[in-house]
């Protein structure tokens, strides 16, 4: 019967082919580790991730050129992955993007698309970086304001707190209060405020801190960390 629908017929595997193909998927997989290093705004280690990029792209040039050898090695292949799980998660929607785009690399290469593959994946990168740019020009920038001070003994909290609003409505575009916390000796107070330039952030810090001695000050981006 499989005989019969030529399930067991392999066709040659060339092994120079799969050379080269592995070869330019080892290019590409570096041209895109640079790119997530590069152009990449996840919290996660961006250094450590992108490792995982090579062996991903290459391992599937493998699969997809042994595979395609024979239909009955696919068959088995879907087979194979049905109880396979993978546990590790994706915390990211940007990290998932570059890891399927190493995925289809690694296809295109091994089914011996290399021209179009080659093309597409440039094409798809540069795009990513010209957006990338492209928002890092915009001045607006969305951040976490978070404020650590201990006021003197007998000092107001409330008005104090009125303060520390005003100052920030001042110097932000938006000020949204999110976290407000009072301890024995110390006032903790999370914004989320949307800064217009980076001239009024120095602006506010500085008033800040001409206000309130010993203020802590600390601002976070999901892009970049800076911290004051």
């Amino acid at each position: 019967m499989l005989d019969t629908l030529g399930l067991t017929e392999k066709a040659p595997l060339s092994i120079p082919a799969l050379l080269i193909s592995l070869l330019i998927g080892a290019v590409l997989a570096l041209v895109i580790r640079w790119h997530f290093r590069k152009f990449g705004s996840t919290l996660s280690n961006r250094e450590e991730f992108a490792q995982v990029f090579p062996f991903i792209l290459l391992t599937t040039i493998l699969i997809i050129s042994v595979v395609k050898s024979s239909l009955a090695l696919s068959l088995g292949l879907v087979g194979a992955l049905s109880i396979v799980r993978f546990r590790t998660p994706i915390k990211e929607p940007e990290e998932l993007a570059y890891l399927f785009i190493s995925i289809a690399v690694g296809l295109g290469l091994g089914a011996e698309q290399t021209v179009p593959t080659v093309v597409s994946v440039l094409v798809i990168l540069t795009l990513m970086a010209f957006f990338k740019m492209r928002r890092e020009t915009y001045k607006n920038k969305n951040l976490f304001l978070s404020v650590d001070w201990v006021p003197e003994e007998g000092e107001d909290v409330d008005n104090h707190l009125n303060k520390i609003n005003d100052l920030i409505s001042k110097h932000a575009l938006s000020c949204d209060l999110r976290r407000y916390d009072i301890r024995d000796n110390s006032i903790e107070v999370t914004y989320f405020v949307d800064i217009e330039a980076t001239g009024d952030l120095s602006a506010l810090t500085d008033e800040m801190r001409k206000t309130f001695s010993g203020i802590g000050i600390t601002f976070l981006d999901q892009n970049q960390l800076p911290s004051v």
